[in-house]
């Protein structure tokens, strides 16, 4: 991945748990261990209550995700752990976000992680700010304002309110995609300069902002499967890949742990052909012409940092008015 000119696996529990929040990223370790991340769901808002102390009913459906996330470093960065990062909040419905940092910053002596771990740590410093306002661009926006690595990144942030209302905000070639019943309903569009030179937030004065990253609203459904990876996922597998993969999993975790290892598994196979080299062909990048005469083609996947975040949406303790018929 360009700079515009101007895992090992780590291993958590499977099993789903509450927890207020969580960011991650790879670190070394032996390239046969696992990375996982537990499913994680978010903790209802507090009840309001009447003059009594009892909870008001209602009738109003709440939203959350039960979330699963998977990271594989490049082969040749996984004593650093790779350069992507990750971000898993509880906060409202839910808040998730992957930083893919742009690798030509080594080119400089610049570890490229450095940027990527540092806006999510920030980022997730302030998705409960006022001024956010379930607003991903905003959160954007202050995260990147707070940092002081030096590199560049891009990022794809997306924000769950409990009313089912999704805000996705995207800069550059991380992305989502969203399922619903075996089916891709919405997906992020990457943005670049050239080929292989993404859109990215920067240390640089002159680079793109939290302005350029496209801002989407998606109203979602019980059930519905939001899949978000950098772009070592969607330059090595398919959308019918993804979809198929998801519905043979039972849970978000095992989602996850699936898609980051068939990216894995394409980025290494040089006769697979695949999103990355079907696009690079469509550029111009192709083999020598005396090789296309004997029906030589450019092919094989993208080796990259692989991560896979994957989210369901589930109501939250469903009905309060039930709750208050208990008491």
């Amino acid at each position: 991945m360009a700079v515009p000119a101007a895992a090992a696996i780590f291993s958590f529990p499977t099993e789903k748990r509450l927890v207020e929040w969580g960011w991650g990223w790879g670190w070394s370790g032996s390239s046969s261990s696992l990375v996982s991340w537990p499913s994680i769901r978010s903790q209802p808002n507090p009840l309001r209550a009447d003059g009594d102390g009892r909870p008001l009913t209602t009738n109003t459906e709440l939203f959350s995700l039960s979330v699963g996330a998977h990271l594989i470093p490049h082969p040749r960065k996984v004593d650093k752990g790779g350069e992507d990062a990750f971000l898993v909040s509880s906060h409202n419905g839910g808040v998730i976000a992957v930083a893919d940092g742009v690798s030509g910053w080594a080119e400089r002596n610049v570890d490229p992680s450095l940027f990527s771990k540092e806006l999510m740590a920030s980022a997730l410093s302030f998705v409960a700010d006022d001024e956010v306002n379930f607003d991903p661009r905003m959160l954007l926006k202050k995260a990147h304002a707070a940092i002081r690595s030096v590199g560049s990144a891009t990022v794809t942030i997306a924000m769950l309110q409990t009313d089912g209302v999704l805000k996705v905000a995207n800069l550059g070639d991380c992305g989502l995609k969203i399922i619903r019943r075996g089916l891709i309903i919405f997906s992020t569009t990457p943005q670049e300069h050239y080929f292989d030179c993404p859109f990215q937030l920067s240390s640089e004065t002159l680079s793109q902002t939290s302005l350029d990253a496209v801002l989407s609203t998606v109203q979602l459904m019980e059930k519905d499967i939001i899949v978000m990876g950098s772009d070592g996922l969607f330059d090595n597998v398919f959308d019918k890949e993804i979809t198929s993969t998801v519905a043979e999993c039972e849970d978000v975790s095992e989602a996850a742990k699936a898609l980051a290892e068939l990216a894995r598994t394409h980025s290494m196979d040089l006769a697979f052909d695949s999103p990355y080299s079907m696009e690079a062909r469509s550029r111009g990048f192709d083999v020598p012409f005396w090789k296309k005469l004997v029906g030589i083609r450019l092919t094989g996947g993208k080796l990259d940092d692989i991560t896979v975040v994957v989210g369901r949406v589930v109501k939250m303790l469903n009905s309060l008015e039930g709750m208050a018929d208990m008491d």
